[in-house]
């Protein structure tokens, strides 16, 4: 989704820290802010950092047999994109028509699924050519976009995550996402990670780990200070997160960053 407080992400980089498990967590329900959750909270060790395009507004992240795919938002701006992780060069792009604001992606099968923020459509294209296959329709916002496997997995700004079909596209069931009995708003971005859902939470630097069978948030993931503050010039909000399952690698970074990080999740 738009962030409209483009410098809201560069302020707290260096200065703020989570120190225990009882941490304060913004997007949860109105009226939560300033109460601690009950799930913990990972830090991060940096594996490795790789060059990201700074005019990529990121919206959906995945990393499919040796190569990144993205999605990317902005009226006029919005595209899919292949991209190869080591040098961030852009290998493939397909821009889509400047009336639509890009969302989430997800690859299932030979396909590529990518939604759009307020227009209720979403596409398909042909993985190998990034051609056109068909559109869909569905109600109110789109955000993100991953899949368990078996179901794809769509946000929407909420606190609720729906399923859908793969193969008709259509709804299947929802999910409402608390963490101590209190609903986690404006869920964003998603990827699927060792039987989790990770989702970033949308004007934070934190990662939600869902469990999607319950709606129980595992754990949280604090990222802050992960951009130095001498690249944070310009950018937006952390959003992005792909997995690697074959080497287990996990990469993050946000739109219009110029890096995009490798990181392990460190016990606090």
């Amino acid at each position: 989704m738009l962030n409209l407080r483009v410098l809201a992400c560069a302020l707290p980089l260096a200065t703020l820290v989570f120190s225990s498990p009882a941490a304060i967590i913004p997007g949860l329900a109105a009226g939560a802010q300033g109460r601690a959750v009950s799930a913990a909270v990972d830090g991060y060790k940096v594996v490795r950092s790789y060059p990201h395009d700074p005019q990529a507004f990121t919206q959906g992240l995945v990393y499919h047999n040796g190569v990144l795919y993205e999605g990317t938002g902005l009226k006029g701006q919005s595209s899919i994109r292949k991209v190869e992780l080591e040098s961030g060069r852009v290998l493939q792009i397909r821009r889509i028509d400047d009336k639509y604001f890009g969302e989430g992606i997800v690859i299932w099968k030979d396909a590529l699924i990518q939604l759009t923020w307020q227009s209720e459509i979403g596409f398909v294209y042909d993985l190998a050519t990034f051609e056109p296959r068909r559109t869909f329709t569905y109600q109110g916002e789109g955000w993100g976009l991953t899949h368990d496997g078996t179901r794809l997995i769509m946000s929407d700004g909420s606190s609720t995550l729906r399923f859908l079909d793969p193969a008709t596209l259509r709804e299947t069931g929802r999910l409402p996402v608390h963490d101590g009995g209190l609903p986690v708003e404006e869920l964003n971005e998603l990827e699927f990670v060792k039987g989790e859902i990770y989702a970033n939470v949308w004007n934070t630097h934190r990662i939600a780990r869902i469990s999607p069978k319950t709606g129980v948030v595992t754990g949280w993931i604090d990222l802050r200070g992960l951009l130095d503050p001498r690249d944070a010039a310009g950018v937006d909000v952390l959003n992005g997160i792909a997995y690697d399952a074959a080497k287990d690698r996990l990469f993050v970074t946000g739109k219009l960053w110029p890096k995009l990080f490798e990181i392990q999740l460190v016990r606090r």
